[in-house]
């Protein structure tokens, strides 16, 4: 049980990041990853690059509810709980 939970996790953070780094070069107007993470820093709107990159995070949810994975979808929720805190605090400071 703890496995598959962490299977979701690991699937969880990998979309998260896929997201982040699609989101980035969409809204990046062609420059590079890096230098779009840094102005989004520097603009403050990192969390909201961040929060767009977890929409995959819903994808690999419904995947797994489809394949009746539910340890798996409860790790890839549980992901997206913690990258909605890290935006949230993110976003106070």
């Amino acid at each position: 049980m703890k496995k598959e939970i962490f299977i979701g996790m690991f699937v969880g953070l990998i979309a998260n990041a896929m997201g982040l780094f699609i989101a980035a070069n969409l809204l990046g107007q062609g420059d590079d990853f890096t230098t779009v993470i840094k102005a989004a820093a520097n603009e403050g709107f990192l969390g909201k690059l961040i929060s767009l990159g977890a929409v995959l995070n819903l994808v690999a949810f419904f995947v797994f509810i489809r394949k009746k994975q539910d340890y798996r979808a409860r790790g890839v929720l549980l992901i997206t709980v913690f990258i909605a805190l890290f935006t949230f605090v993110f976003k106070l400071f």
